[in-house]
């Protein structure tokens, strides 16, 4: 009613879709925080993580001054199939050119990716004899995995490690195939990485604990005012869990929600491992899409999710008070808690007990972990922050793993000899701040010196991806983060086995 009245009688000529999006998104941000409207492109980008494919080139790249430097190609994608080589700079697309010209990385996918089986022209700049050459490649799109798995490797002769960037539909296949590959190379205890997992399909989090709890196992509930109560377990006795036994960590920050919550807090339920980190955010509320003709969507809040215990995790919020909401991690960071465990306020009248040893946990805010790794703030300044604001590391490392790789994959042909052997030197760190320099950030003797230990693991780390792979990125990375450390350090010793004992 109110729409046509507008539409007919106001002053001015109005643009309906707008109004109606504009109604919509008001009368669900006075519901909960995570009830949401968007529209079709919106929907889409939303989707397309989740998915786990999308027809296109088959790259991974960086924008580098304007200009898209190629960091990998997909293993037998489209480019790779061309000969498009990682350090490749792709200059223009079906004569349309994305160098210098300002295109945000948005638009620069749009125009690789597209229809499978459709062709795309493109002209790489690529380092020959000394110089730049141009070479034009013609190639047909695919469809290109997503992948939610970003590291999978053996830390030591008995203990694996993987991390989950996401809960996708094929996240559950990938972990399975990283835990087969493990198991192969020995491994019988792990550390399963959930830092900053934003979440995901909830499926997906039931189909991962089927690898880890035995089957028939309650791994969460949901339950609102309109819909009753609905119990999700793992897979049918018969099938085999692929890793329910053996030493179990899950690493977890104040980032890791939704689907994290739902992996961590069923594993911590039924005493099948530790979890290691921080307090998690707190989101226990289930949305459910209702798609919309146009394309466009809502994901309205029908829930609430429930770990095994009994535990509703979502974590306190005011209708319609979005900024407050948004604000909580500021707020505990303020109030110490990501420094010191007993910050964490907890509230006896949501005090449970796990199912099988009925250790005492409690709900109302996130999972809180078994054992408590404060954030590190020592080699944080003011300069490191100005130096990563401006995305100089990536544009430093862009430009001497291009000027060094060749010699880098001689002398350390593996990654591992790579980890073990490779150095950043104090020559290669002032080259850092002279670019940094040169882009209007003062250099601070001091400052610089505090953090020189995280400048030189971004450094390397960086190094190792775009030379080896993303795991490299995280074998460096985590011989650095204090989270892997204290897990790793737990899991092979006793304390493991004091933790996960009945009190």
């Amino acid at each position: 009613m109110a729409e046509a009245a507008i539409s007919q009688f106001y002053v001015d000529t109005v643009n309906e879709n707008k109004l109606v999006e504009d109604a919509i998104k008001g009368m669900l941000e006075g519901l909960d925080p995570h009830s949401q409207y968007s529209n079709p492109e919106e929907t889409r980008e939303l989707n397309e993580p989740l998915t786990g494919n999308f027809s296109g080139i088959g790259i991974t790249f960086n924008m580098n001054q304007d200009t898209l430097y190629v960091i990998q190609t997909v293993s037998g994608g489209p480019s790779e199939r061309v000969g498009i080589l990682a350090g490749d700079r792709i200059v223009a697309v079906n004569d349309t050119t994305i160098a210098g010209v300002g295109m945000k990385n948005s638009q620069i996918m749009k125009k690789l990716r597209g229809p499978k089986g459709t062709e795309v022209d493109v002209r790489v700049l690529r380092m020959q004899s000394g110089k730049y050459e141009p070479i034009d490649f013609t190639i047909t799109r695919a469809d290109i995995p997503i992948y939610s798995v970003d590291a999978s490797y053996m830390v030591d002769d008995k203990t694996g490690y993987i991390r989950v960037n996401k809960f996708a539909a094929e996240t559950a296949k990938e972990v399975a195939a990283a835990i087969k590959d493990l198991k192969g190379q020995g491994m019988d205890r792990l550390i399963f990485d959930l830092v900053d997992n934003g979440g995901g399909y909830l499926n997906a989090a039931v189909d991962i604990l089927g690898e880890f709890l035995e089957p028939g196992k309650l791994a969460v509930f949901t339950q609102g005012n309109n819909s009753s109560r609905q119990d999700l377990t793992t897979r049918p006795s018969g099938q085999k869990p692929l890793f329910d036994e053996g030493r179990l960590v899950v690493l977890a920050n104040q980032y890791s929600a939704s689907a994290s919550e739902i992996t961590s807090g069923a594993i911590q339920d039924w005493d099948r491992g530790l979890v290691v980190g921080r307090r998690t955010f707190g989101k226990g509320l289930v949305q459910r899409p209702i798609p919309f003709p146009d394309g466009s969507m809502i994901r309205l809040t029908v829930a609430h999710y429930y770990t095994p215990s009994g535990r509703d995790i979502q974590k306190p919020y005011k209708k319609g008070d979005q900024e407050s909401y948004q604000e909580d991690i500021l707020i505990r960071y303020n109030n110490g808690e990501l420094m010191h465990a007993d910050s964490i306020k907890y509230i006896d009248s949501l005090k449970v007990e796990t199912l099988r040893l009925r250790r005492p946990i409690y709900g109302g805010g996130g999972i809180s972990p078994d054992k408590f790794v404060p954030l590190d703030t020592t080699e944080f300044t003011k300069y490191y922050r100005n130096v990563m604001a401006k995305g100089l590391i990536n544009r430093f490392v862009i430009k001497y793993v291009d000027e060094n790789r060749k010699q880098i994959k001689t002398k350390f042909p593996t990654d591992s000899q790579f980890v073990d052997g490779f150095t950043v030197t104090d020559n290669i760190l002032q080259g850092l701040f002279d670019l940094a320099k040169k882009e209007g950030i003062d250099f601070d003797a001091e400052q610089a010196k505090t953090s020189a230990p995280l400048f030189s693991m971004i450094i390397k780390a960086l190094i190792g991806r775009d030379i080896y792979d993303n795991s490299t990125y995280f074998k460096v990375y985590n011989l650095h983060d204090p989270i892997f450390k204290e897990a790793l350090k737990l899991i092979n010793s006793p304390e493991y086995d004091t933790l996960l004992s009945a009190p």
